[in-house]
């Protein structure tokens, strides 16, 4: 049945994807969005208008419990993706990165608790893990923060299953891996790699390529999160969502070349470089417990569903009206 249902970070890649997703479920949704004098709502101003008619556009800082209060009021179901991202960031700013994603956490726990909501879901990061001391990774894996970022997003987690171990709080952690798509920013390895090469570049600026990563179509994080969002499912549990594959990231920058024609040289840039403790050198989902708990699988899994994934999301990235959003030629931290 169509539920109300509160999407928090609703501006960014992943949460506008969810947004569209949930309306085209026939959801009633509202988009909560940070404030700013712009009025802007990030990218779900980049989606075609006729399909987020009705959204409510709710703007706000996750921050403010007050402000996050009202959000949730009327909602049935919250899915808290609101959070800040960038790793080479949280090496900059790592107060920011507990301020917000910490106590904007515990600000949606507390009113979502308050409200008696059915349902709540948190957006995890597979960084919790660390580097992978066995693969696949399943959720049984030890967390490992090494950087500010991963730090942050344990701890938030941990405030959540505390919340339903000491209020009954029904909610799921969602574990996406490392999602990729339309919309993402260049903050990320897939979006640099291709609006360089979409520019006309040949030599990569990147920093290192040996590193493993489980890259997951957008659109599949999108559906696992809908699906956590049922009251009836994985209740109390940790869920990853990733594609049980494993590439490095100069394996995948080599097949978005295969895919544009074009054959790329690698020069390392030593300011996107990671502290080396700090480097996760390999992740690799074990997607089991999404099938057995949510009955949710990628469409976009393995090898041939990565090309896949990555020609739909080449194809927007090369739409010229998208393109000239990109600055390549600057390192986004």
């Amino acid at each position: 049945m169509p539920q109300k249902i509160l999407v928090t970070g609703a501006d960014g890649f992943i949460g506008s994807h969810l947004v569209e997703h949930l309306v085209t479920a026939g959801h009633a949704v509202r988009a909560f969005v940070l404030y700013n004098s712009f009025g802007s709502a990030g990218w779900l101003d980049a989606i075609d208008g006729d399909a987020l008619k009705g959204v409510d556009v709710f703007p706000g800082d996750i921050r403010d419990p007050g402000r996050v209060k009202a959000a949730v009021a009327g909602c049935d179901r919250v899915l808290h993706l609101a959070a800040l991202i960038s790793i080479p960031y949280s090496y900059l700013a790592p107060h920011s990165f507990t301020d917000t994603n910490v106590g904007g956490t515990e600000n949606v726990l507390v009113a979502a608790r308050d409200a008696g909501v059915a349902k709540v879901v948190i957006a995890s990061t597979s960084e919790v893990y660390g580097t992978a001391q066995a693969v696949p990774i399943t959720e049984a894996h030890p967390l490992n923060a090494q950087s500010p970022y991963a730090a942050s997003k344990i701890a938030a987690d941990q405030l959540a299953l505390s919340f339903h171990r000491s209020f009954e709080l029904p909610l799921t952690i969602v574990r996406p891996f490392n999602t990729y798509g339309p919309r993402q920013s260049t903050r990320a390895v897939l979006p640099t790699v291709i609006t360089q090469l979409a520019r006309g570049e040949r030599r990569l600026k990147l920093g290192a390529i040996h590193p493993t990563r489980d890259f997951s179509y957008v659109g599949d994080t999108a559906a696992g999160f809908a699906l956590a969002a049922d009251p009836a499912k994985a209740v109390g549990e940790v869920v990853n969502l990733g594609s049980d594959f494993e590439v490095s990231i100069g394996e995948a920058a080599r097949m978005i070349g295969e895919i544009l024609g074009v054959e790329p040289e690698f020069t390392v840039d030593p300011a996107r470089l990671r502290p080396g403790a700090s480097e996760v050198e390999r992740l690799w989902a074990d997607n089991a417990k999404a099938a057995r708990l949510l009955g949710w699988s990628p469409a976009y899994g393995g090898r041939e569903g990565f090309r896949r994934g990555l020609e739909r999301t080449i194809a927007w990235f090369r739409d010229p009206a998208y393109l000239k959003l990109y600055r390549p030629d600057r390192y986004q931290v």
